[in-house]
């Protein structure tokens, strides 16, 4: 016509619309099995009624504020707000809320407290509850449908939005899986069923009313989510309303879309401007009842919205695909609009629309598909840069602390001709003034960026120190090569380090350390074997007239005050023992342990698959917890905390052996409390309870352990130098955090911390002390098992599989300080456990 409106925003297509977003709210909980089950009305709805159902995609990080942010901006959030999840700031995006509320409209919202900051200002009542509390899967739902009733008799509203958190905590707590998961959908299923009723009956003629089931992200396998696999990014998208037609035939897959495209379809359904940086396509099928007109209008507003930020982002927007296909489809629709005014009423006018309607959605698919390719866009020459800054602040570490190790690299001492000769180096002087300069030169701050690499590399420079004096000191030791355990350690960290180049390596980096403690066993069992039977006589011989000339040494070196460090006397000390070894009643205990500990390693492999690629496989541990091997789970758990308490408490004191008894006693009684085990005489439909008791008890014990071990370490340090009290008081410590370990570790997990314990003391007894390791290689390999006992947890460099429902074991509310260190000592535990042992085997060694 003479006058263009496109720029006016078109009429709302609803009036009231009611969004509720279940956490965690899986596609199969509602699409599939379970859904037919526990959600009838639902189900009945999506096959038979008057709904769209879709299968929405959500991005990762799949966690409960960004992904706020993509369903209300349609935008793509970051990585960098999972940390902002904890403390999350107004969002000052342009977003479907603040347009909502600068039209007057009015919005309440009842449920996760994370809206309320992110919006803080938008609604005219809220209530909002904390989501971080896992152990409330009630009370935190109670409170937003206490409140249901009565809005829905108001007229008051014209957004209703419902954010319910219980089904996600159950999903951390007992896992997809869990016997409470029905109550919770039918539960969820009877709300829907009263808000959709209460809807029908106040419809006016003018325009009907919209409700909106969505969730914010989905469940993984072990109940967490934040990451990408198929089960966390898929979630159900249900719109309900009386605008729609009544579904009729056979029941197809749901479609899949974006769960961005929702911020852009409820734009057009409440007559708002779509916002500025949405990335979504307008959902057609929730407009499709309109007429083509207004189907062209609405897909020709989202598209001018795509090209316009595509414009602000992109300088050669024009040669964009997306770009060009929108401005063909926008001349194909100035097309169609004459054709319309001329009044032409004929089937060519309608399959010209049909064509015109399908290139704009072209348009539109391409045109998103480019703007959220730029989130992925990364500045390569500033990370080149940030690259080079870091090795280069790594190499000007290293004089730092090759000055820091003491002087051995300094005092080199060559021994030449049956005399020695002392080279003294002036130059440290000199070095310690370059280091000064060269850390005033950097920033400080550049140095925390090879914090992890630098100390992984500081036990392999003790190494090189340890081999270069003794190789520089003495010719007969220095014809012998470098051990194959010495090479592996090198090798194994320099490689491990180099992976990290990768992210492929970094998502799979359990196969890099699964890798080399398997190596690792291998070595030690050729070092076992040549120890046994490989080592001659004349070979003892041999290195006890070096032992002896090395001694002479020494005297000779104690008259002229010349320091000799004691790696080479480790070195021959560990031949000389060699003999004691070969002749000992537990040689054979010894062969067979690398290869029993092989076994270990093995059978942890299968109990959790973890990374990225081959995450979804079964493993023993989704057997495990699967609702009908609940008896298998039971009999394991009580064997692995028997085992616990044989393999802790051997060197304890008589009150600690009881306290970890009673302990483990509760842990067990604990995880029947809450349902995921069960005693012998107890039957599956004992009430559950949230087992805030028996978690207190055990605590107590761990307490009071921990408090005997601290005691006997101060004891050692103050009254008495005997270093077995400190040994023992370590123990202490070490069989209290173990008791930790085994309360906060689900069921299924617990062999882990028994196969940890295990290899630990079979190291101790039968590898490390028989074959007289220096500290440098006994640190490296702690270190190794550490890290791949990370993995054998179930852990991965990804934030869905820490379980953040063992912050909240034992507690009634959330508190912020215990729910961290809790979760935090649940995911590092057995880094932790292998770095404590460490402590204990190097203070039961101080006679070396």
């Amino acid at each position: 016509g003479m006058v263009s409106n496109w720029t006016k925003i078109p009429p709302p297509l609803f009036k009231k619309v009611v969004i509720v977003l279940i956490d965690a709210l899986r596609d199969d909980f509602v699409f599939g099995s379970k859904g037919k089950q526990f959600m009838p009305y639902t189900t009945q709805v999506v096959e038979k009624g008057t709904s769209y159902s879709f299968i929405a995609e959500a991005k990762p990080p799949t966690v409960t504020m960004p992904r706020i942010k993509a369903l209300m901006t349609g935008s793509i959030p970051g990585f960098i707000d999972v940390i902002v999840n904890l403390n999350s700031p107004a969002l000052l995006d342009d977003n479907l809320i603040w347009q909502a509320k600068t039209a007057g409209k009015r919005i309440i919202f009842y449920g996760d407290d994370t809206w309320v900051k992110l919006f803080p200002k938008h609604f005219v009542e809220y209530d909002g509850t904390t989501s971080f509390f896992v152990s409330d899967f009630t009370e935190v739902d109670d409170n937003v449908t206490r409140h249901l009733d009565r809005v829905l008799k108001r007229e008051d509203w014209d957004l209703l939005i419902l954010h319910y958190l219980g089904l996600d905590h159950i999903g951390h707590v007992t896992g997809p899986n869990s016997p409470l998961l029905g109550p919770k959908l039918r539960e969820m299923d009877n709300i829907l069923k009263k808000i959709h009723i209460s809807l029908l009956s106040k419809e006016e003629a003018s325009l009907p009313n919209l409700l909106v089931v969505c969730g914010d992200h989905g469940m993984s396998e072990t109940g967490s989510h934040g990451g990408s696999s198929e089960g966390e990014v898929h979630t159900p998208l249900l719109f309900i309303s009386s605008a729609f037609e009544k579904r009729s035939g056979p029941v197809t897959q749901p479609e899949l879309v974006q769960q961005t495209d929702l911020a852009s379809t409820l734009a057009v359904g409440l007559g708002l401007p779509i916002s500025r940086n949405s990335v979504g396509n307008l959902i057609l099928p929730v407009v499709g009842g309109k007429t083509m007109r207004e189907q062209l209008r609405f897909v020709h507003l989202n598209g001018f919205q795509l090209s316009r930020l595509l414009q602000e982002n992109t300088p050669a927007y024009e040669k964009d695909p997306g770009y060009e296909h929108f401005k063909i489809a926008e001349k194909s629709h100035g097309n169609w609009i004459k054709l319309y005014l001329e009044g032409n009423n004929s089937e060519i006018l309608l399959n010209l629309g049909k064509k015109v309607l399908k290139q704009y959605l072209e348009a539109l698919k391409t045109l998103s598909s480019s703007l959220s390719k730029q989130v992925a866009q990364y500045d390569m020459y500033s990370m080149m840069v940030g690259t080079v800054i870091i090795m280069e602040k790594f190499i000007f570490v290293i004089p730092c602390s090759v000055y820091s190790l003491g002087d051995g690299i300094d005092r080199c001492i060559f021994h030449q001709s049956g005399r020695l000769c002392c080279v003294c180096s002036s130059s440290k002087a000199s070095l310690k003034y370059f280091v000064d300069l060269v850390s005033k030169f950097l920033h400080v701050r550049r140095i925390k960026a090879v914090t992890c690499i630098w100390f992984t590399f500081l036990p392999v420079l003790g190494l090189l120190q340890n081999n270069m004096v003794i190789l520089l000191q003495n010719p007969v030791v220095s014809s012998s090569r470098w051990s194959e355990i010495d090479v592996l350690i090198l090798a194994g960290t320099i490689g491990h380090v180099l992976s990290l180049g990768a992210s492929s390596f970094i998502e799979e980096e359990h196969q890099t350390w699964y890798f080399l403690i398997n190596t690792l066993c291998l070595v030690l069992c050729q070092e076992l074997c040549r120890n046994s039977f490989l080592l001659k006589e004349c070979d003892l011989q041999h290195i006890t007239t070096v032992k002896q000339n090395f001694d002479s040494i020494g005297k000779a070196s104690e008259c002229k005050n010349i320091d000799i460090p004691a790696a080479a006397n480790s070195k021959l000390g560990k031949a000389t023992s060699s003999p004691e070894f070969i002749k000992g009643s537990d040689k054979w205990i010894s062969l067979a342990s690398p290869w029993i500990i092989l076994i270990c390693c093995r059978l942890l492999r299968s109990l959790n698959q973890t990374g990225v690629q081959w995450a979804h496989r079964p493993d023993f541990g989704h057997w495990l917890t699967s609702s009908e091997h609940k008896t298998e789970l039971s009999f394991l758990a009580a064997v692995s905390l028997l085992m616990i308490f044989f393999l802790v408490q051997r060197r304890c004191s008589l009150v600690s052996k009881i306290a970890m008894a009673l302990g483990l006693l509760g842990v067990y009684s604990y995880r029947a409390a809450i349902g995921n085990v069960v005693f012998p005489w107890q039957h599956d439909s004992k009430d559950i309870s949230k087992g805030i008791t028996e978690a207190r008890f055990v605590y107590v014990f761990v307490l009071g352990i921990i408090f005997t071990g601290t005691k006997d370490l101060l004891k050692s340090q103050v009254i008495s130098a005997d270093s077995s009290v400190k040994s023992t008081g370590l123990r202490e410590v070490y069989s209290g955090l173990a008791l930790l370990a085994a309360l906060l570790f689900r069921p299924h997990n617990l062999p882990v911390l028994v196969f940890c314990l295990l290899i630990q003391t079979m190291m101790t007894k039968y590898i490390w002390r028989p074959l007289k390791f220096d500290a440098a290689q006994i640190t490296i390999m702690h270190y190794w098992f550490g890290q791949a006992f990370f993995y054998y947890q179930g852990n991965s460099n990804g934030i869905a599989t820490v379980d953040i429902s063992a912050g909240f074991v034992g507690l009634e509310s959330y508190v912020e300080i215990p729910a961290i260190f809790l979760t935090a000592f649940a995911t590092y535990a057995g880094p932790l456990l292998w770095a404590i042992h460490l402590l204990c085997y190097l203070s039961s060694e101080v006679s070396r």
